[in-house]
């Protein structure tokens, strides 16, 4: 069972990075990064119908595989996003992009490996969920008022970063919903942030740099998730010198290949500003 969930685990990363790389492609070649024109491109629907496909598999891995057999394979989804987009624009993939793209996965791995699995059922009430939407509303705000400021790469960057802090968020809501605390208002506010970190991340993958932005993603919203779930859920975190070191040197290994990833060719070429 534990092989099973680890393989639909893995094609779920699949669907995701591929369903990824076509949203991205899409919101590149649109006037602009509205929902409105996106939802009007059959590929980029056919994008979202990859990413739901993905994250239904990854529900069903984990039923039958325990989350740390099951988690490490989303990061998977880097080292195929990659190909994917690449083989869009009828390409290959640089190795310096796959590298640093490996890196990063590799470096995810060592987090999730490293923190404990959580026994009893989560709850979360109407307080603590409210505190949890409005801290993640601050910072993706934030992130996208200070993404206006800066290069095309940390643009791509930031905006991908407030995406991942807002799917972090959703992926809390969800955990308590699918441990049995279905309630209307968690049904309602679940998929608040998820729409909004829509929104963000295709500006993000307007700008061009789909590496990044996608390693900022696939970064921001496990650590977030984990955070929320310390503090609001009373999930444990990593304890003990090993845990502390291994986590230490996976964040390293993470912010390397970030950076490294960064420093690639875009995709395709940012447009410039147009108006104010």
């Amino acid at each position: 069972m534990t092989v099973l969930a680890a393989g639909l685990a893995l094609a779920g990363s699949l669907f995701f990075a591929l369903g990824a790389a076509l949203q991205q492609f899409e919101a590149v070649g649109a006037a602009g990064p509205a929902l409105t024109r996106l939802l009007r491109r059959p590929r980029w629907l056919l994008g979202g119908l990859a990413i739901g496909a993905g994250t239904a598999l990854h529900i069903v891995a984990l039923r039958y595989g325990p989350l740390t057999v099951v988690q490490p394979m989303g990061v998977a989804s880097l080292l195929f996003a990659l190909p994917c987009a690449a083989a869009l624009r009828h390409r290959r993939p640089r190795r310096g992009e796959l590298a640093s793209a490996a890196v990063i996965a590799a470096g995810l791995a060592g987090l999730v490996l490293v923190v404990p699995e959580h026994g009893g059922p989560p709850s979360l009430g109407i307080g603590k969920a409210a505190a949890l939407l409005a801290a993640a509303a601050a910072v993706a705000l934030a992130l996208r008022a200070a993404a206006g400021r800066v290069s095309p790469a940390g643009r791509a960057a930031l905006l991908a970063t407030g995406a991942g802090v807002l799917y972090g968020a959703t992926a809390t809501l969800a955990r308590v919903l699918v441990s049995g605390g279905v309630e209307l208002w968690l049904l309602l506010a679940t998929p608040v942030p998820a729409l909004f970190a829509l929104a963000l991340l295709q500006r993000a993958y307007a700008v061009g740099h789909f590496g990044l932005a996608f390693a900022a993603l696939q970064v921001a919203d496990p650590l977030t998730a984990v955070a929320f779930g310390a503090l609001l859920l009373g999930e444990p975190l990593p304890t003990g010198v090993a845990s502390t070191l291994t986590a230490l040197a996976a964040a390293g290994l993470t912010a390397a290949g970030t950076v490294a990833l960064a420093r690639t060719t875009p995709l395709s070429p940012a447009p410039g500003p147009t108006g104010p």
